[in-house]
């Protein structure tokens, strides 16, 4: 320990403001108790001196004291207005007018732009005046007109603006595992949103010239010319990826092509970090030393250059940490102190954290130094541990390298993107190398040469395009391989944590089994230069080192290592519960329903509605909200639904079928059950054709249906009724068509009655009548879902009477224009007796189910 201080100083720093992050105050105080004892411990131990073990110790206090202080002051100025938003609930919006500078690039995307203001007051309508503050917004302008989006665009950072427009809150997570958008906000310091209606309701102005801003705002506008000469040495195909690799402009990237390149975990070459600094650094370097410059002035050079690339890059956590390394590495190479990777990785880390701890919780930052930590600590070992060929080498070489960051990011990648692909390897083996030596200087090369010459510019882009061609077709066969694509449930911590120490020990024991190997042989050679005379030729065969206790640890790891794997994959191999989730789409429905004996059903997936004219194309965005691949998706992801046994959709209405393409295009599904009917708009249409595509099987099902999924699991199926027609019919109007089903898990019923109205619901309750014996009171359900949504004409008092429900579900959007729930429906639920949930204010609604009875959960 005493030899790598430094290293321990950074890790008990990142502990202690992990502790300080994740627990409570009495939390963190017991953390930093137990730091304080493993110091003394290891002092006792003779592990480490003294002075290193108060240095450890002071670090974890120091980090500790840092972020509880950093949450005491991360909280809003307007104290009043938050009371009244917690008041008024999550949707409360409040006219204000600020006054502030803008303090980040303005984005405009379709018919909206978002930016960042540092306001210095507000004023809040009602209130006698306004209110000096020093408060960080994000700011929503939603444009009314396409020539508002040049105005949008002439704003920039440093300039000062007054808004007028509405307060609100940010949305937190109304799903449990869902994306919280309001504690993601307030990692960035931001507790409050203003929605402004149009560049009318704006008025900006340029700022001081001199403030950060201002000079961060040049900074923006170099970047977007450097991304307009980008746009013309490339067609639009492949510009936005151009942008994103050199210039780390990651706005314009197709998102199609991102999901691709997500797939087979290759995004990270998007992202600037240190490969890209060691380029930009390797080329620098060689101009100035053709340039035949002094070693001391090329490093002064690189060192007052690399802060200037990292901007130009973006400044992301990645190329901050990277553009950390290198300069303290230039300035340790200056006065001739230049220490291990280690050790620059260790100041970068504390360095970033002191500056924000807040970073701590960043995926980039989290990313960047754990992959950064394990190729230094593994590279080395497991490249000693491959064959020692010289042809080949580089290849060997490279194949470690992948290796290693193959194996430390994969819990990471499955804990925040709950997917890996078995071609990850490859794709990362093959394209890394050719992107970033190839394809990337090209790029910038292309650029620097474009600005005085275009044509020569232009003529170096020729030449990489044939390059983007081949690797954009390399990534879409080999991300379209689905049967190589493996679905993970979010791991909790203590599991990422046991995989990479367990990864740093094996490092460890190869280590330890590489360097006997090389002592034997190194043993065996100098024996045989002694004792072997001139000129012959010795046939002694050393015996290998014993090494039985290094192949028994090996062996132990791995073993430990593969259970880890088989405990992260089926998480709930041993859980007979049954799960019905009600998953907040907004206004739709989407249901996920796990069996006891783990087969996974869901009912519809939602959709955004768009209500958008013609001419008004230029309102599309680049990359919109789409329920399906943006939340639901994700979310099933996350549980660790690696494929649908029946997708059940009740009909083809777009606020109920719009996110299942998203479904069917990740999740793989093994049957379709719908209402036998199609419908020509462009969404069902093209749903079903998808299915078709895929050849999922697909059943038109009808009342009378009774289904056994497992022991505890069977389906009733209520409506529509059957029919002798074989002919898919044409259905417009769906609502009146929707399925209607009971599924029972265990000795709870759940009713799911799609947008039926009350004579609909009558006539259900006719044939159901006709067709079982039971006595009334054995139609009692347990949990019934509220028929539209909670449409006044659903729902009916007759259909309460009938079924009997323990408990109704109401999904429903919190901003709706239909006024669901009606309070006539509400009403005769609460005159019937039963329970009520509403997604919209209850966020989703989850039930798990046991042969002992039913649990209800809600998100708020």
């Amino acid at each position: 320990m005493n030899r790598r201080p430094l290293i321990w100083f950074a890790i008990c720093w990142v502990f202690g403001s992990a502790a300080a992050a994740g627990l409570s105050s009495r939390g963190a105080l017991l953390a930093a108790g137990s730091a304080a004892l493993l110091a003394l411990a290891a002092v006792l131990c003779r592990q480490a001196s003294w002075q290193l073990a108060a240095a450890c110790m002071a670090a974890v206090g120091l980090a500790a004291g840092e972020r509880i202080w950093a949450d005491a002051r991360n909280v809003t100025e307007l104290p009043a207005l938050l009371a009244a938003a917690w008041a008024d609930g999550p949707r409360a919006a409040y006219a204000a007018e600020a006054v502030g500078t803008i303090v980040s690039p303005v984005e405009v995307d379709g018919d909206r732009a978002i930016f960042r203001v540092e306001a210095h007051s507000v004023h809040v309508q009602g209130e006698a005046a306004a209110r000096v503050v020093r408060e960080r917004l994000l700011v929503h302008v939603r444009l009314d007109a396409q020539p508002q989006q040049l105005i949008a665009a002439a704003w920039q950072r440093g300039d000062k603006v007054r808004l007028a427009g509405e307060l609100t809150r940010p949305a937190g997570a109304s799903n449990s595992g869902g994306f919280d958008y309001r504690r993601y906000l307030s990692s960035q310091r931001i507790h409050w949103l203003l929605k402004v209606q149009g560049t009318g309701a704006a008025l900006a102005a340029p700022g001081p010239r001199w403030t950060a801003a201002a000079l961060l705002g040049r900074v923006d506008t170099a970047r977007a010319w450097l991304g307009a000469r980008m746009d013309e040495l490339y067609p639009s195909t492949q510009s936005g990826y151009m942008k994103g690799l050199v210039l780390g402009i990651r706005e314009d990237l197709d998102p199609e092509q991102f999901q691709q390149f997500s797939r087979l975990g290759l995004t990270h070459i998007l992202a600037i970090s240190g490969l890209h600094v060691a380029v930009f650094i390797y080329a620098l370097g060689g101009l100035l030393r053709a340039a035949r410059i002094s070693r001391e002035r090329i490093l002064l050079i690189l060192t007052v250059s690399v802060p200037l690339y990292v901007l130009l890059a973006g400044a992301s956590p990645s190329v901050i940490r990277a553009g950390l390394m290198a300069v303290l590495a230039l300035l340790a190479a200056r006065i001739g102190k230049l220490k291990d990777g280690l050790h620059l990785l260790a100041a970068a880390a504390v360095l970033m954290l002191i500056f924000d701890p807040f970073l701590l919780e960043n995926v980039s930052f989290q990313l960047s130094f754990i992959v950064t930590i394990g190729l230094i600590v593994g590279v080395k070992p497991v490249r000693h541990a491959m064959p020692q060929w010289r042809r080949g080498k580089y290849l060997l070489d490279l194949a470690a390298v992948t290796l290693v960051a193959q194996l430390v990011s994969f819990p990471l990648t499955i804990y925040y993107f709950n997917q890996f692909h078995a071609l990850s390897m490859i794709a990362n083996f093959v394209l890394v190398p050719f992107i970033s030596f190839i394809v990337m200087p090209l790029g910038a090369a292309a650029l620097l040469l474009g600005v005085p010459w275009e044509a020569g510019g232009k003529l170096l882009a020729y030449g990489s395009q044939y390059a983007n061609d081949w690797t954009f077709a390399l990534v879409e066969r080999l991300s379209g391989v689905d049967s190589l694509r493996t679905i993970w449930a979010t791991p909790p911590l203590w599991w990422v944590a046991a995989w990479l120490l367990l990864l740093g020990t094996l490092f460890h024991v190869v280590s330890v089994w590489t360097g006997r190997l090389a002592d034997s042989r190194a043993a065996a050679a100098a024996v045989l230069e002694e004792t072997a005379p001139i000129g012959a030729v010795s046939a002694t065969i050393t015996p290998p080192p014993n090494n039985r206790g290094v192949k028994a640890a090996l062996y132990s790891l791995l073993f430990l290592a593969f259970i880890l794997l088989l405990y992260a994959y089926k998480p709930d191999a041993f859980n007979n519960h049954a799960a019905v989730s009600f998953i907040d789409v907004g206004q739709g429905d989407a249901i996920h329903i796990r069996t006891a004996s783990g087969k996974q059903i869901l009912i519809d997936g939602g959709g955004t509605l768009s209500f958008r004219k013609k001419g008004e194309e230029w309102r599309e965005r680049s990359d919109p909200f789409e329920v399906g691949q943006k939340l639901l998706v994700p979310l099933l992801m996350k549980r660790g639904v690696r494929e649908i046994d029946i997708l059940v959709i009740s009909h083809l209405d777009s606020d109920h079928i719009r996110g299942l393409l998203a479904v069917l295009d990740t999740i793989p599904v093994r049957s379709i059950w719908w209402n036998g009917t199609v419908k020509e708009a462009e969404d069902a249409q093209k749903l079903l054709s998808k299915a078709l595509a895929l050849q999922i099987p697909m059943y038109g099902v009808k009342a009378g249906l009774e289904h056994q999924i497992d022991h505890e699991t069977a389906i009733n199926v209520l409506w529509p009724p059957a029919s002798t027609d074989s002919e898919v019919q044409k259905l417009e109007e769906q609502n009146e068509s929707s399925l209607v089903m009971t599924v029972r898990l265990y000795h709870s019923t759940f009713l799911f009655s799609g947008d039926i109205n009350s004579v609909t619901e009558r006539t259900i309750i006719r044939n159901d009548q006709k067709r079982s014996n039971r006595a009334a009171e054995q139609n009692a359900i347990s949990v019934m879902k509220a028929a539209h949504h909670g449409s006044r004409f659903s729902t009916s008092e007759e259909w309460l009477n009938y079924w009997k429900p323990i408990g109704s579900v109401v999904s429903v959007g919190g901003t709706n224009s239909y006024g669901h729930p009606h309070p006539d429906v509400l009403s005769r639920l609460a005159y019937a007796g039963t329970a009520i949930w509403r997604t919209d204010i209850d966020g989703e609604v989850r039930f798990t189910i046991t042969d002992k009875g039913l649990y209800a959960y809600n998100k708020h």
